[in-house]
């Protein structure tokens, strides 16, 4: 195959953003930092979002929609959270061909407009848990923007909830943690992640904890996928969220706050993506298996389209591609390009001995299958290359991971990958040398790798690691 990107090995973000632009999956927008996604892009975030969707839905959270502009006195009720935010705001200063008695902050998150509304719905411990999640637009100014990854303006989901314990909202916070994005990062995108707990320096503004689940991407750095945080009662005492308790007291509630955006776009690329395109894991690729007309024929369209309504039936989301005016070349190249798991080709020669040809995008593999077994092969090859991909990445990051003991190492080790180093080497003051070295705590962890209840924890082991 012709090149058509820069090779990763190369320069990894000219590779990264070549294969956005060739697999047409986003452009830049007119306003520096924003991003127009385009079809085959938003098919990707389409199913990213549904899948994640009914997973809070499991969780018990309900949808709702909260407005885009927040009063900026709103975000000054809680101090902490509106320094975190403050060099990121955009502020609308007029409206209407007038100056606005109160400046309005464009949505960066929605912890105070929620918090508002959440004192006016709860009156009674009856009334909770309230379990509120949004699918909205945020806006962030961003001084140095890459596609998905950091961008004015993008995408995500955000769920805010009410506990009337502190014990309760900490388990809620978990749980989503643990079966709405770990467990979606690994069943749906294939990407291995270390779930862990932030320092308090690298803790979400105006939160008591952020649990955090991280990434290794294909050139080593780290990204986090997603968070999600308990936020204690500094915004319930902000914003009066109160309810009478069984016995008759008026109490603060305990609320969290959690989010993933189109950032998982950019994980995906950046994990899974090699020299030829985007890798697409089966299991959420809007096109699981494209059946190509390699050249017309006769009796070749109707054996085509005879194959796709029997991957239809057996499950698979499967397309079309009858165009044979155009050269099949072009067309295989923007398979690769867009990552579509398999390939199925169809032209007179290969009817002719009752074969199709399956060609498998993730494991380069491409091979003559009888007609009569095409679905067959294609169900278990989906599987197959699901967990391939899944555990490709995981090698990868247990190869590039190292074990110190000493500060020095893992800024050292982390330079070029990832370092785990015990917390009690690192500390406050580490982990500001670290910085000073574009190098940060991703996330503390157990030994066994499991979840701490605090920073104070004995044996805490620390992630290391340069980050987008």
């Amino acid at each position: 195959m012709a090149r058509v990107l820069t090779p990763r090995s190369e320069d990894f973000p000219r590779w990264y953003q070549d294969l956005i632009n060739k697999a047409r999956l986003a452009d830049n927008g007119p306003v520096r930092g924003t991003m127009v996604i385009r079809p085959a892009g938003y098919a990707i975030w389409e199913h990213m979002q549904k899948d994640m969707d009914a997973r809070i839905k499991d969780a018990g959270a309900e949808n709702a929609y909260f407005p885009l502009f927040i009063p900026e006195s709103y975000l000054r009720r809680e101090a902490e959270h509106v320094e975190g935010f403050s060099p990121e705001l955009a502020v609308v200063t007029h409206a209407g061909g007038k100056q606005l008695a109160e400046p309005l902050v464009v949505r960066p998150t929605s912890e105070t407009v929620i918090g508002e509304f959440m004192a006016k719905w709860v009156d009674s411990y009856r009334d909770l848990p309230l379990l509120l999640n949004q699918w909205a637009n945020i806006v962030r100014w961003e001084l140095r923007p890459r596609t998905f990854l950091r961008t004015t303006e993008f995408l995500w989901q955000e769920g805010h909830t009410a506990h009337i314990s502190e014990e309760n909202a900490r388990e809620y916070a978990r749980l989503i943690h643990k079966t709405v994005y770990e467990e979606f990062m690994v069943e749906m995108l294939a990407i291995p992640v270390v779930p862990g707990r932030k320092t308090k320096g690298e803790r979400f503004a105006g939160a008591t904890n952020t649990m955090t689940v991280e990434a290794m991407m294909g050139d080593t750095k780290a990204l986090q996928m997603g968070t999600s945080h308990e936020l204690g009662q500094n915004f319930a005492k902000a914003f009066d969220i109160t309810y009478t308790s069984q016995a008759g007291a008026v109490e603060h509630a305990w609320t969290t706050s959690w989010g993933t955006s189109t950032r998982m776009m950019g994980g995906l690329i950046m994990v899974h993506g090699d020299d030829n395109g985007l890798r697409l894991p089966p299991n959420i690729a809007p096109i699981q298996a494209q059946i190509m007309v390699v050249k017309a024929g006769e009796g070749v369209t109707e054996a085509a389209v005879k194959l796709r309504d029997e991957l239809k039936s057996a499950g698979v989301r499967v397309k079309l591609d009858d165009r044979a005016d155009i050269p099949f070349g072009r067309r295989a190249v923007d398979a690769e390009l867009q990552g579509i798991p398999i390939r199925i080709e169809v032209g007179p020669r290969d009817l002719a001995n009752g074969n199709a040809v399956v060609a498998r995008r993730i494991d380069g593999t491409k091979s003559p299958i009888a007609l009569a077994e095409v679905v067959n092969d294609v169900v278990a090859a989906l599987k197959a290359d699901q967990q391939r991909l899944y555990d490709d990445a995981l090698s990868f990051r247990e190869a590039n991971t190292v074990d110190v003991k000493t500060l020095d190492e893992a800024i050292d080790a982390a330079q070029t990958g990832w370092a785990r180093v015990p917390w009690a080497s690192v500390g406050t003051e580490g982990e500001k040398k670290a910085n000073g070295k574009a190098i940060t705590v991703r996330c503390l962890t157990r030994v066994d790798g499991t979840m701490p209840d605090s920073d104070d924890e004995p044996e805490l082991q620390a992630i290391l690691a340069r980050a987008y």
